[in-house]
């Protein structure tokens, strides 16, 4: 068993915390909904990048390259001055909603490159130019910019065209639970000397501020010139320093005079920004102690070459903090690769190595310290001034109960630095790779009291908890079991049964709240695929009118056998989930029924002259118009599918003696599932809500290139509505969806995010998954033709083998050395100081592969670990 292995037991059993300091910092605090206080709910413009280093935060810390413990009492994070900036690179710099043409953009170039699932080893590279950052440029440019054109990114700017920037190196290695060793090495990739300074910074959170009766903590600089640490929970710390450097002490405060224009004595959080970039003197501790410290490293890197400063965090003094430090540094570097040798023994090609170790190194970076107490937050906490009245009804005033203070894994750090539901379970499995007693935490997290509503919703995302995202939580539930259980030879029975019962509730919650008509045809809303849909699906529409969603209703049928299997597997040791799994079985069967004929008025939601299925409207007036839009929401009926073996039948009787009950005396709702008479390869019987003919006919489409099949995946919209936008006519308003295979042109949604022709890695990962399962019950000699037009005859296994190609094919190098991801900038492309390096993006080029997005959505898009994964199995 490896070392690190060793240490994610001795975790798990609770003998050692060494997830008690992890990567828990956020990118990006400023501007979210937590820290918002605004009368109106404009988060963007509450908390701006400019005033962010002068506010003390309420619910949580950022900082390039940060660490926290897990309760973020405690923080460390880097920061540089390149002695041209106007301020001290402290935060991730990017554009709010309303500034970028394309909604908020990260501007920064940051990789993160290594980590151990319990952080004993992490790596990340930040690249700091040596010129003023183009701080104005980026936001003016990027303002001229209308949505047709490109965003205007760092690079762009030529600001590394000659090499005059710093490759930031920032390591962490851990001694032990409580002892940190920490790493900054900076390389002057440029032909002259640069200076730089190297500032370090250690503090507290602000939580004195919020409540009475909390102690305030304080660090100080002793004789011997540590920073000596004291928190009344977390006890006493040590901060060692390598080299002559400087401290600095101030107040983890808001700067009030600088932010509203009050004037109170003391210092605040932005003094070290002033003192050091600013040279002002009485900005800072005149003794060395405070909230807040820093150490200031001021150094001239030499050409082509770099500068190294050590530094460590420990519970314990040590006369000699780093004479082991090169000794146990090595040790846990070599650890690292050990464990990951493990995991990739079966993985021969070194490049997929690399992007697969990147892709869970920005998943396992991709942890934040989240907490938001929306009751205090909506009224307010004591001592203060009430928030304004009108806040309460503007967001999430329903989820009083909702009180979120965990370790979660976030879809990005600084474009969602908060959670999404779907978003989650789609991380889980990745993590599971690595860590599957975190993906497993993960999952119950989100069934607990403190976060799933009363009626049994779970929460959406912090902008709007009641919005629907689409029910993956059983399905991930189940493909974390499986893989965990794969790994330990064990099953873990409690954590199948706990998620389970709560699921039960979100199931009710769905048919309670999401079937409009009571006929089992299902309306979630926009369903987390942002501008698919001619209507902006979220918001409510005009009286009288609702949409009957193809894809709302199949992720309910997938839900439904997602909860079937759950309910199988638990029978195997308690018969009474029999009783469930009828339960299950036959609403499958009742969705299926609805989906051919709506409220029983012969509407189907499939369309026999095109061959596809499409969302149904509703009018006020009882009409029901077909919205022939060939999206992925068409494509989602194939992700509802289930193979039973024989042994289940087997195995459960009760549950045996219902189903043939009901196929017998319910043939025109048998009739529906595909082929369930038949036997299939290996005894197996299949549950679908397509039969052969119809999934041949949605495969033709979803395989054809000049519609769906891109050379990198499946796209989200087909291709024919480049030439001719489907349109529609809506109270004399004309709406059209158009095939757009980049940026969005729509302000959908903050226009941030494409559904309209992109590569998305969550439903290519399910489309991948479901032909898997459908060859499992076909077999070899089921065969369609691949791409569509082509003449060659594939099983659906090597079809899903090809998608999964596809997929990974975006971040590997190509016969040039190229890589797609990056097809949009040449020096990211060729040059060897950037092309080594991959950026996990939020969704991909229709066309060209390229990375769209968030820069750094290594989230759900780190399911290509998992594809390289089994690609190589």
């Amino acid at each position: 068993m490896t070392e690190e292995k060793v240490r994610l037991q001795e975790d798990n059993a609770k003998q050692k915390n060494w997830k008690k300091f992890g990567p828990y910092l956020t990118e990006r605090q400023w501007a979210t909904v937590r820290e918002d206080y605004s009368a109106d709910g404009n988060a963007w413009e509450y908390i701006s990048h400019d005033a962010a280093r002068s506010k003390a935060y309420r619910w949580g810390e950022e900082g390039i390259g940060g660490i926290s413990d897990d309760r973020q009492l405690l923080c460390f994070a880097l920061s540089f001055w390149n002695k041209k900036d106007p301020i001290l690179k402290e935060r991730i710099f990017g554009l709010t909603s309303h500034e970028g043409n394309h909604g908020e953009d990260c501007k920064e170039q940051y990789y993160y490159l290594d980590s151990t699932p319990t952080h004993s080893y992490m790596k990340m590279l930040y690249k700091y130019p040596q010129r003023e950052f183009p701080y104005s440029l980026l936001k003016e440019e990027n303002r001229r910019r209308s949505k047709t054109e490109p965003e205007y990114e760092l690079m762009d700017t030529g600001i590394f065209n000659d090499k005059k920037y710093f490759d930031i190196y920032i390591e962490y290695a851990k001694a032990d639970v409580d002892d940190i060793l920490i790493k900054i090495t900076v390389h002057n990739r440029g032909p002259e000397n640069a200076p730089i300074h190297i500032v370090p910074q250690i503090w507290f959170r602000n939580i004195w501020q919020w409540s009475h009766g909390v102690r305030r903590p304080e660090m100080y600089l002793d004789d011997a010139g540590i920073i000596q640490i004291n928190h009344v929970d977390l006890g006493r710390y040590y901060l060692f320093a390598e080299g002559k450097s400087e401290a600095i002490f101030c107040e983890n405060e808001t700067n009030t005079a600088r932010l509203y224009n009050f004037a109170t004595s003391g210092t605040f959080k932005d003094g070290v920004n002033d003192y050091i970039v600013n040279n002002k003197k009485g900005v800072v501790n005149r003794f060395p102690r405070g909230t807040k410290a820093a150490i200031n490293y001021d150094v001239v890197v030499p050409a082509g070459e770099c500068v190294t400063k050590r530094l460590r965090l420990v519970n314990k003094f040590n006369a000699a903090p780093f004479d082991d430090f090169d000794t146990v540094w090595q040790t846990r570097v070599k650890e690292a690769d050990t464990f990951y040798q493990e995991l990739q023994q079966n993985i021969p090609d070194e490049d997929q190595r690399d992007i697969q170790r990147q892709a869970l190194a920005g998943m396992l970076w991709g942890k934040q310290f989240y907490y938001y107490d929306v009751s205090r937050w909506l009224n307010g906490d004591p001592g203060h001034p009430a928030p304004p009245a009108q806040r309460k009804k503007i967001r999430n005033q329903e989820w009083m109960h909702l009180n979120n203070e965990d370790i979660i894994s976030m879809p990005d750090k600084w474009e969602y630095p908060w959670y999404a539901a779907w978003d989650v379970a789609f991380h889980t499995i990745p993590l599971a790779l690595v860590d599957s007693e975190f993906a497993k935490q993960q999952l119950l997290l989100f069934t607990k009291e403190w976060y799933m509503h009363p009626n049994g919703q779970l929460p959406a995302y912090e902008w709007s908890f009641s919005d629907v995202n689409p029910p993956v939580h059983a399905w991930a539930t189940y493909r974390v079991y499986k893989m965990d259980e794969k790994q330990n030879g064990k099953g873990d029975r409690r954590f199948l049964e706990e998620v389970f019962h709560k699921l039960l509730l979100n199931f009710t919650w769905w048919v309670n709240k999401k079937d409009h008509e009571g006929n089992n045809i299902f309306q979630g809303g926009f369903l987390g695929m942002d501008n698919i849909g001619v209507f902006d699906r979220s918001a409510p529409l005009p009286a009288g009118e609702f949409i009957e969603q193809t894809d709302g209703t199949s992720w309910m049928a997938m839900f439904t056998l997602n909860m079937l299997r759950l309910s199988l597997e638990l029978s195997k040791e308690n018969p009474t989930y029999q009783s469930l799994s009828t339960k299950f079985f036959e609403h499958f069967l009742y969705i299926a029924g609805a989906m051919r004929n709506i409220g029983n008025e012969g509407i189907d939601l499939w369309d026999q002259e095109d061959e596809f299925f499409y969302d149904v409207l509703h009018t006020s007036d009882d009409k029901n118009i077909r919205m022939k839009v060939r999206s992925m929401v068409g494509l989602i009926p194939l992700f509802a599918v289930e193979i039973l073996d024989e042994e289940v039948f087997e195995s459960n009787p009760e549950f045996t003696e219902r189903l043939e009950w009901f196929l017998k005396y319910r043939p025109d709702l048998a009739n529906l599932i595909s082929r369930w008479a038949e036997k299939g390869r290996k005894e197996r019987h299949l549950l679908s809500l397509l039969r052969g003919h119809r999934m041949k006919r949605i495969l033709k489409r979803m395989l054809d290139e000049t519609e769906f099949l891109s050379p990198y995946g499946i796209r989200a919209l087909s291709k024919v509505y480049d030439a001719k936008p489907y349109k529609f006519n809506s109270n004399g308003t004309e709406l059209s969806v158009k095939y757009i295979p980049g940026e969005s042109d729509s302000s959908m949604f903050g226009g941030n995010s494409n559904w309209r022709g992109p590569i998305w890695f969550p439903v290519n990962f399910l489309l991948i998954e479901s032909l898997q399962r459908f060859h499992q019950y076909y077999g070899e000699d089921f065969k369609v033709e691949h791409p569509t037009g082509s003449g060659q005859m594939r099983t659906l296994y090597e079809i899903s083998d090809d998608l999964s190609a596809r997929l990974v094919s975006i971040f590997t190098k190509d016969h040039e050395g190229k890589r797609a991801v990056y097809n949009h900038d040449k020096r990211m492309q060729l040059d060897p100081d950037f092309n080594k390096y991959i950026l996990f993006y939020e969704y991909f080029h229709g066309d060209s592969g390229r990375g769209v997005g968030a820069s750094h959505q290594t989230g759900w898009t780190g399911l290509v670990a998992k594809l390289i994964q089994r690609m190589n199995s």
